[in-house]
């Protein structure tokens, strides 16, 4: 394969190799009014991959190209798009056969991580690498390369996209994937996006209507544990009430575990907004009216003023048999030591 990912610098207009393309300059009209001063570097190959395309070229030289411009613009899709498409024109035209062509994927895989690791939060890199995945229908070493990414940054929103996708295609809804979300959440407990992940391959996929038994057990416990140490951390207790819906479990189960973070009786000693918020639920749903409406009060004066308008709306709402909304703001830390 052409050393597209080398860090030799080519001059385009004096290399021999590229004397049978045409440069074609971006055309932005006459006398532009906001033209963008790029790189003269970046104006060059860009006009090269003008000229490329005008052609329909898949050489092997295209990926050093290719490579040179997301060097200088790693969020330029198009040429992340053509790059795509020459890995498998070459691939149909058998210039890569065999094994050499399956290495020449890997060593694609290895130059796109080592993109990834400049670029963190780059969306174009990770569709590559699932367009490349999904071609090889293999997945075999992509858990390993996502770790090394959650090394770096535990919530890269794109990357967790990858992960959730590749669970998805290969179905791998195994240990493996659950002993890394348990891991990722030891690190970090009020990590959400390993909170959601966990919940997609435990309960959220589509058509498990019903949870293999023992999981719901296994996974109330799991967040129990979590809001232990943590008990104003939100992202275990939706978790927990997720988990009893997909149950069809009551929160009313839950009165004597809240009752640990918010005794109503002893307003000094609530450690967590977020169990007077279901205590405040549970009391609704048992007809005692008066320490419902104690501990919404409670939120809007003491624990959560900032919502303090949301809490009284729920306040009128007690009795009335409606369910509860969700606030969308997510609930400050509360006073009392957590």
């Amino acid at each position: 394969m052409a050393s597209y990912d080398s860090d030799e610098e080519i001059d385009y207009s004096t290399d021999p190799d590229w004397s049978h393309i045409t440069p074609l300059p971006q055309d932005d009209g006459e006398n532009p009014l906001a033209q963008i001063a790029y790189h003269p570097d970046y104006v060059v190959a860009m006009s090269y991959l003008r000229g490329v395309m005008a052609v329909n070229d898949h050489s092997p030289q295209v990926l050093k190209l290719t490579a040179d411009i997301i060097g200088m613009n790693a969020a330029h899709y198009t040429v992340w798009g053509y790059r795509f498409k020459t890995l498998m024109a070459l691939e149909a035209s058998n210039s890569l056969e065999g094994e050499k062509a399956n290495w020449s994927w890997r060593k694609e895989l290895d130059w796109v991580q080592s993109i990834a690791k400049q670029y963190e939060k780059n969306y174009q890199i990770w569709h590559h690498r699932q367009l490349i995945i999904d071609h090889l229908n293999d997945p075999t070493g992509e858990r390993e390369r996502t770790n090394e990414m959650f090394a770096s940054d535990s919530k890269n929103y794109h990357v967790w996209t990858y992960r959730q996708w590749l669970v998805k295609r290969f179905s791998l809804f195994d240990k493996e994937e659950l002993d890394t979300m348990e891991l990722l959440l030891k690190e970090d407990v009020r990590n959400n996006s390993a909170w959601n992940h966990r919940y997609f391959i435990t309960l959220g996929r589509l058509g498990i209507e019903s949870p293999p038994e023992g999981v719901i057990d296994r996974e109330v416990k799991f967040a129990k544990d979590a809001i232990l140490t943590a008990p104003q951390n939100p992202s275990p207790w939706n978790y927990l009430k997720a988990v009893l819906r997909k149950g069809n479990i009551n929160v009313v189960s839950l009165v004597d575990f809240c009752g640990q973070f918010a005794p109503i009786d002893s307003e000094d000693d609530i450690s967590s907004s977020h169990a007077l918020d279901v205590l405040s639920e549970i009391y609704d749903q048992t007809g005692d009216l008066g320490k419902a409406e104690q501990a919404l009060m409670l939120l809007a004066a003491k624990y959560d003023p900032v919502r303090k308008n949301y809490w009284r709306y729920r306040k009128r709402l007690l009795g009335s048999g409606e369910s509860v909304p969700v606030a969308s703001e997510k609930a400050p830390a509360v006073h009392a030591t957590v």
